[in-house]
């Protein structure tokens, strides 16, 4: 009876150590959540790889299928192997809570790529291959649980200028995206790649880096002009931007710490000082928990895991997004205008 009872103990112990390998709270801090993530690297294309950390949902004998979700950092936060995650709270993403809400597998990965800023790169069109490349080969190795028709990629500053090429470059690939505070301002004849794909952006209006008016204004007009499913895109402004407990960063740029936290405040009502409106111009009230996660998980794609060809869409196409350029400042002064035209009385 005794050697039964040790059996059902053991058996007891190595569940919960195995269950708690799968299950970490918010509560259990950010080193905890970071810790959750696993090194991997993809192939060598042209001169350069791109190496990543992970989270995965899978459990021991699991077959389901589970989201894949890109995650791009920016200038400064992609100098050693780790700070992709460390420095932006994107490690959140795997905490229970958040994993809980994506559906309906319950779970998703989370691929936080790096650009090799040791070598003074961040995420130019170098790595548009090599950032393939290493999305493939993650599909491939894990191709029992990735669900193909749920790829997401979203990314900040020069991550979000990278999660909008790629989309372009690749749009059959993604089922939505979410750059942030985008470093660049979209050329017309991109955007149009981009005809299918709900798109949710955010930004800080004041951002000192990413200009407003003259860089995310017109990508978003762009955007949505060119849209087939504008009703589904979502563009979250932050008048102040703060960290989820209502304090205020350090700078007006770091709008990804909203998009981190799901879009909701520490104690789960509205962000704060952040507006949310649709495509065609609709306020959109995001009540918790369905937020950015829920969103993504809304929608799908139907992407055969074929994997990509050079750069797509980008082929022979050079970066032209200049955001002082004649066809973003008459995007300006045309919505300086009509906000006039409001102003004035009749």
């Amino acid at each position: 009876m005794k050697k039964i009872f040790s059996f059902i103990l053991a058996t007891v112990i190595a569940l919960t150590a195995c269950l708690s390998a799968f299950a970490v709270s918010l509560e259990s801090g950010m080193e905890a959540l970071v810790q959750q993530f696993k090194f991997g690297e993809g192939p060598v294309v042209g001169d350069y790889s791109v190496d990543y950390r992970y989270f995965s949902p899978v459990k021991e004998n699991d077959s389901a299928k589970y989201p894949l979700v890109i995650w791009l950092h920016g200038m400064g936060d992609g100098a050693e192997d780790g700070t992709q995650v460390s420095k932006s709270n994107v490690a959140c993403w795997a905490s229970d809570e958040f994993q809980a809400r994506f559906e309906p597998a319950g779970g998703a990965f989370i691929l936080a790529a790096r650009s090799r800023e040791e070598n003074g790169i961040y995420w130019s069109e170098d790595l548009i291959e090599p950032l393939r490349a290493a999305i493939d080969g993650f599909i491939s190795e894990n191709k029992t649980n990735v669900d193909l028709s749920r790829i997401y990629i979203g990314g900040y500053s020069m991550g979000g200028k990278m999660t909008l090429n790629m989309a372009v470059a690749y749009p059959e690939m993604f089922a939505a995206i979410f750059p942030i505070c985008p470093a660049w301002a979209m050329p017309e004849e991109m955007a149009q790649h981009l005809a299918d794909i709900p798109v949710w952006l955010v930004s800080g209006t004041m951002d000192p880096l990413v200009n407003y008016h003259l860089s995310v204004t017109p990508t978003w007009n762009k955007i949505t002009e060119n849209s087939n499913v504008a009703e589904e895109c979502r563009f979250s402004t932050l008048s102040v931007v703060c960290y989820p407990d209502g304090s205020r960063t350090s700078s007006s740029h770091h709008a990804w710490f909203a998009v981190n936290n799901d879009l909701f405040s520490a104690e789960n009502g509205d962000y704060p000082h952040m507006e949310t409106v649709d495509g065609e111009g609709k306020i959109v009230e995001l009540t918790y928990p369905d937020g950015l996660i829920s969103w993504l998980s809304a929608h799908t794609s139907d992407y055969d895991g074929a994997a990509g060809e050079g750069k797509g869409n980008l082929e022979g196409v050079e970066d032209s997004g200049n955001i002082f350029s004649f066809e973003n400042l008459k995007y300006f002064f045309r919505n300086l205008l009509v906000k006039i035209a409001f102003i004035l009385p009749c």
